[in-house]
Order: C-alpha cells, then structure tokens, then sequence
C-alpha cells in the first residue's frame, strides 16, 4: 500500500473537504457512533483486538487470507504483453476519444468493451466501470443515468468499461482452470483492469477508481477491496452487507458466491428448501460479512451510493470502517449518500463525479 498511504493520507491532511462532498462523510446523527451487530474487523480470529495500525496490517493480511481461502484463490494476473488492449476501432466523441477494444480479462480471455481518453495531455485520473455489458456505461445503451465511463470522461477521465465475462451475468464464464466463486472472480477481472490501465501512458497510475452499479456496485466493491492499488472506489446499491431479507441483496446466488461444483443452481432467497451453499455458506456460519471487506479499503475512500438496498441505516455498518481509519488517524474515507429507489438519480450520480472529482483530480 505504499503509493497509496502517501497520496490519500497526505491529502486528508492538507485539505479540508469542500462543502459539495462533505455531507456524504459525515453520519446522521441518529446512527453516529452506532455499530451494527457483526463482528468487528479490528478484532483477529483468536479474539485479539487490533490496537496499532501495525497490528492492523497483520489483521489486515488475515482477512484476505480467510476471504480468498474460502472463496477460492485467484488465477495469476496479467503481465507483460497480456495487458495491452486491442484498438478495433477510434472515433472523436465530444471532447474525448472512444476506441472500442478487447479488454484482457485473464490468459487468453478477453471482452468487447470501451476506452475513453480526454483530449490533451496526460496522464490523466482514470476510472474502471463494469457492469452487465459495456454499452451502458459508454452511453450507448439507452440507460442514460447508468452512463458513468461517458459522463466520467467528459470530464477529463480515462474510463475504461466492459461487461460480464461470457457475456451472461447468471451464467459467468470463468477462464479455464479458475477455482474462485464468481464473484471472486470479477474481483480478479477488476485487478486485471487496473493493471490494463496502469500500463497505458495516457493514465496516472496513482489515481485510478472504480464504479459500479447494482451487479456492477458488487463487482467494483469486491474489486476495490481485494486489489488494493485502486486509489478510491464508488459502489452504487449493490449491497454493503449480507441481508437474506432483500432478494437483490443476493450474494447467496451461485453467480456470485454461492457456487457448489456438481449442485443443481437455484435461485430466490434463502430457505429450508433453498439451503445456502457454497463459499456464502461458510462465510455466513463461520461469522464473516462484507464489514470485513469495507475495512480492507483504508485508508482509501469510499462512497456508497445507496439506494433501495443501502438504505441510511446502513451507516451502521459502515461504522466498523470508519473506526479502522481512525484507528489509522485518518477520517472522512467512508461515504454515503441516499436514495428512495434502486435506480441512480441525476442528484446521485452528480455525487459520483463530485466524489472522483475530489479524490483523483486534485
């Protein structure tokens, strides 16, 4: 984490938030200093409380370990060549250049998806925004408020968007060999587009975020948390905790974590006909929930665009991150702004851009 310690604590340190960004860190009141009920991530598995910011990156290194364990380890990331994107064709669009291109994703796998680069002279703050297909965030599929590479690039990002491996969400296509849950596995996707990125002259490899919204708030959440290189993060109603109550809250579903080699899928909540199974199963028995992965985001910031799944009193959760980051004397990494419904606003996605705007372009 060491290029990120410096670039995200220096600037908590040297400037005060601006007004149009400060409301989304701080916590109603009614839920201030309220934690919900899951086990605290600054507690170790032997029951050992954290106290040290030197002991919190070995508690730090024990949540990845257990994550990554029980849903499955990683292929090997991309490198050298691997990571150079096919341009099949450019276009001038506004003020930016669009190439469509084929994103590596893993050896020998890769998807249609969309680049964009301003005009004029980098390298530039980029942005990773997956989702179900690539057309939508490039604002080419008819859903404008699900546009967030073309609005992002507008103002001066490079985004870089594409969509589920194999083309199907419930159906995702692992590359050959892959023992990771599904979910799991676009975390590893997102890894390998921060290094496609990364590896592009016309990109600050310091200052690349990721958004996504509802499948693709999951996606950029699980990304965000378990490659550490990305400087900041925006998960829009995807769901911040395991909530067996809200049928879009569903990581039990066997395309995200609920996955079971030689099990018939099913799909629908959870109950005594629709056990749980999979790596969500034992994450669930064994006490585990995404708390544990918002921590792995400090110091960095995030924001929660919630809507209809991440409602206000989901700050309670994201208390137990807020308290890693002042247990590492930093404060204002965790964000949340609310909606009434699923769908994203103009006011929340306004939020967005305000968010990255703030993080990676000052």
């Amino acid at each position: 984490m060491a290029i990120l310690l410096g670039v995200v604590q220096g600037s908590a340190q040297e400037a005060e938030l601006p007004g149009e960004i400060r409301s989304f860190f701080e916590v109603p009141g009614e839920f201030a200093g309220k934690l919900s009920g899951h086990r605290s991530p600054l507690v170790f598995e032997d029951g050992r409380v954290v106290k040290s910011a030197e002991e919190w990156k070995e508690r730090r290194a024990e949540i990845l370990e257990t994550w990554h364990g029980l849903m499955g380890e990683w292929p090997r990331l991309l490198t050298g060549d691997e990571l150079k994107l096919e341009v099949l064709e450019r276009v001038k669009r506004e003020n930016f250049w669009q190439s469509r291109v084929r994103v590596p994703m893993a050896p020998g796998r890769s998807e249609l998806g969309y680049l964009m680069v301003p005009e004029g002279e980098g390298p530039f703050p980029a942005v990773v925004v997956p989702f179900y297909e690539a057309e939508t965030s490039a604002g080419l599929g008819g859903k404008p408020l699900r546009d967030f590479a073309l609005q992002l690039a507008k103002r001066g990002f490079v985004t870089l968007s594409f969509g589920s491996p194999g083309g199907d969400a419930r159906k995702p296509v692992l590359s050959e060999g892959a023992a990771c849950q599904p979910l799991s596995y676009l975390g590893y996707v997102a890894a390998n587009a921060w290094l496609v990125l990364a590896n592009l002259t016309e990109v600050d490899e310091s200052r690349i975020g990721i958004v996504g919204h509802s499948y693709g708030g999951k996606w950029a959440m699980f990304g965000s948390c378990l490659w550490e290189k990305y400087a900041c993060a925006v998960w829009s109603d995807g769901g911040v905790v395991f909530d067996e109550e809200r049928p879009s809250v569903n990581y039990w579903e066997p395309w995200y974590l609920g996955n079971e080699r030689g099990a018939v899928p099913k799909r629908g909540l959870i109950t005594k006909e629709n056990p749980r199974g999979g790596a969500y199963k034992k994450l669930v028995e064994g006490g585990h929930d995404l708390v544990e992965l918002h921590a792995l985001m400090a110091p960095r910031p995030f924001l929660v665009s919630g809507g209809s799944e991440d409602f206000p009193s989901r700050w309670m959760a994201l208390n137990h991150a807020v308290a890693v980051n002042r247990l590492l004397g930093v404060e204002n990494r965790v964000g949340m702004t609310n909606r009434e419904k699923h769908d994203p606003t103009v006011e929340s996605n306004a939020a967005v851009y305000a968010f990255f705007e703030w993080w990676l372009k000052r």
